[in-house]
């Protein structure tokens, strides 16, 4: 049977591992929106170094238009400690790269709490999943397209 130290062992081999991803962003940012985390699955997604996210405002992936909504609902998580996206719910949303190029983003977050409960940042696990976002919406306008200016097909 395993020791504690051996699932000890294991378990901190399992977290080097995931955050090291490439497949998926993983991001972390303080109360106050800085960057204090970035996996090379960041960079692969977002296209910024290490060293360039580590320290900057999340507004560098959120683009312009959805800032306002994005910190109104990031305040509240983190005067609150509630979020309906950490519990297992996909959040959709656009996102920019380095480039200034948008993004389609899944994710899902966790908080960082404290010793006393105290919620001191957040992290999230973000996909990619522009190719299909792209394929579903040129889907939608071949429906339309075939339905004709109607919608009657």
């Amino acid at each position: 049977m395993p020791s504690a130290a051996d699932h000890r062992d294991f378990a901190d081999a399992l977290a080097a591992a995931i955050l090291a991803t490439r497949s998926d962003a993983i991001i972390a940012a303080d109360r106050a929106g800085s960057i204090t985390y970035w996996n090379p699955g960041a960079t692969r997604i977002f296209g910024f170094a290490r060293e360039e996210a580590l320290g900057q405002s999340l507004d560098i992936i959120i683009p312009q238009q959805l800032r306002a909504r994005h910190w109104a609902g990031y305040r509240r998580v983190m005067e609150t400690g509630k979020s309906h996206y950490g519990e297992g719910q996909l959040l959709s949303v656009p996102a920019l790269d380095k480039s200034g190029a948008r993004l389609s983003l899944e994710f899902t977050i966790v908080l960082l709490t404290g010793p006393t409960g105290t919620v001191n940042g957040i992290a999230a696990i973000l996909r990619d999943v522009t190719p299909r976002f792209e394929e579903m919406r040129a889907l939608r306008r071949k429906l339309k397209d075939a339905q004709g200016p109607t919608g009657q097909g």
